[in-house]
């Protein structure tokens, strides 16, 4: 079989390309984002000046992820208070993005709760300004802490499900640095046990229609000198077939208060297929993506992407968002179903991992009661 290998343990460590930084030039304060839509042939930075530029930037998906775009929404308030735009207009825009990935309207909320209160105690805007990004870096800081602790709470549970390593680990969509302020969620499980000289082999769905695995997640493996294969999403099924797949890691977008789990599409056959084959099917989240106000998984509202996606092949120079410029796959005027993310029931989840433990069986009132327990905590 030809595919990536890589030394037990070895760990290349690679130089950071931060995903998303503030920035204060001096012609204003900016936000720098890693355009997500030109890996892995570029690595090409989108200047953000005001929040309508974020908002582009994030349903033409250059920058995705749900903790990542928590930490961008609440930069983008930050940055329409720094320039002296509408705050609330901006986050009103940010919020509504993209509508699943419930990260984003929280740290949307988070920021522009910071402000309003420093404007309500000072009258000052410039001090609601500096409050807004103080909030967001914040956020920022918390989500890689969460990050760490999610790989050690994940390697864990994987020790205790496959005593002696040799993990085999599939993984769908991309789930590491790049939505995160740290080295991810699933990833960052996969890449804690690489590390241990524990992970065998990590199997990458390429993700489609718009490939985040084999564009992202594969690009984030190989830096990190990681043994990963990539397959086709239809390939999977053949994989559990043969025995060769001892765990599922995925992120999550949402997860609604029954422990259902909105994330990218693709996941939930991934479960199916588990569950038939008897094999651990794990999602790595912050607490930030449980939603205790989204009662079930019909609640979640699912974004439906444009039918472009699937009936072209998309360029770096093609728009995420307006289409054009890809390279036709079906015949003009074909329709095509898009939806961005699936829905897994709680009872196809093994386990739900998140900073502050670990849910195992899925129920309703363990995940409240995890909910509750991080509330009493006072934050940093």
């Amino acid at each position: 079989m030809a595919d990536q290998q890589a030394r037990p343990g070895e760990d290349k460590r690679p130089s950071e390309i931060p995903v998303i930084r503030w920035e204060e030039p001096p012609e204003g304060p900016v936000l720098i984002l890693l355009d997500q839509t030109r890996l892995p042939s570029e690595e090409v930075e989108l200047v953000c000046t005001d929040a309508s530029a974020l908002v582009e930037a994030i349903r033409s998906l250059a920058v995705r992820g749900a903790p990542v775009l928590g930490i961008a929404g609440a930069y983008g308030v930050a940055l329409a208070a720094a320039r002296g735009f509408d705050v609330d207009e901006a986050a009103e825009a940010l919020e509504s993005a993209r509508p699943t990935a419930v990260n984003l309207s929280l740290g949307v909320r988070r920021a522009l709760a910071a402000y309003r209160d420093a404007l309500a105690a000072t009258g000052d805007p410039t001090a609601a300004a500096t409050a807004a990004l103080a909030s967001a870096q914040a956020l920022h800081r918390e989500d890689a802490e969460a990050s760490a602790r999610m790989a050690a709470h994940g390697l864990a549970l994987l020790d205790e499900l496959m005593p002696g390593g040799g993990h085999r680990v599939l993984t769908h969509c991309n789930t590491g640095a790049l939505v995160s302020g740290g080295e991810g969620t699933a990833f960052a499980v996969a890449l804690a046990a690489h590390r241990v000289g524990r992970l065998r082999r990590l199997w990458v769905d390429e993700t489609r229609p718009l490939l985040q695995g084999a564009r992202l997640t594969a690009w984030e493996a190989a830096r990190s000198g990681m043994a990963y294969t990539l397959l086709t999403d239809s390939a999977a099924g053949s994989l559990f077939a043969a025995g060769e797949v001892d765990a599922v890691l995925i992120g999550a977008d949402r997860i609604a208060a029954d422990g259902s789990v909105a994330n990218k599409v693709g996941s939930y056959p991934l479960a199916v297929l588990a569950r038939y084959h008897h094999v651990p099917f794990i999602v790595v989240a912050p607490l930030t993506t449980i939603d205790p106000d989204t009662p079930d998984g019909a609640s979640i509202e699912v974004e439906q992407r444009p039918g472009f996606e699937v009936t072209e092949i998309l360029t770096p120079q093609a728009s995420a968002v307006s289409g054009g410029g890809g390279v036709p796959l079906a015949p003009l005027g074909t329709q095509a179903y898009n939806p961005a993310f699936d829905v897994t029931p709680p009872e196809l989840v093994t386990a739900i991992v998140t900073e502050e433990g670990t849910v195992s069986p899925v129920t309703p009132e363990a995940l409240a009661a995890l909910c509750a327990r991080s509330r009493a905590t006072p934050a940093a």
